[in-house]
């Protein structure tokens, strides 16, 4: 068997607050959190058993605090589905939520960037997946 992917570490100011959007976002929930270390895990309330899972689960998000802000557009980015309404209900949830639309120059994709609220970039998707 290959590596599966079972974790995406993203760092931040703020790890509590991000991860409060993200569990948002993904409908996920805190799985670990050591504020000493600043670290905060989230992941879905689905699949408790994770990594021990022998086929697909879905990645934790992992944040953790680091002195330095965000400097350039991110190299690495996750991409959501809309799972119960359209593209553009699931924005405005989103942008509700805390979300802002960011212009990357994706010109007339059709995906919609957003940003986090620590400017990290990802798209919505056009397309739902139950």
């Amino acid at each position: 068997m290959a590596s599966k992917f079972t974790e995406l570490a993203i760092d931040c100011a703020d790890p509590t607050g991000l991860a409060r959007f993200w569990c948002a976002v993904l409908d996920y929930e805190v799985v670990r959190e050591d504020r000493g270390d600043g670290v905060v895990t989230i992941g879905s309330p689905e699949v408790p058993e994770g990594r021990a899972r022998p086929g697909p689960v879905p990645p934790v998000l992992t944040f953790a605090r680091v002195p330095e802000g965000k400097a350039v557009k991110n190299r690495l980015h996750i991409d959501v589905n809309p799972t119960d309404r359209e593209q553009d209900e699931e924005v405005r949830r989103l942008l509700d939520l805390g979300a802002r639309h960011a212009d990357v120059g994706q010109g007339g994709a059709s995906w919609v960037v957003l940003t986090d609220p620590e400017d990290n970039e990802f798209c919505v998707l056009a397309t739902r997946c139950p």
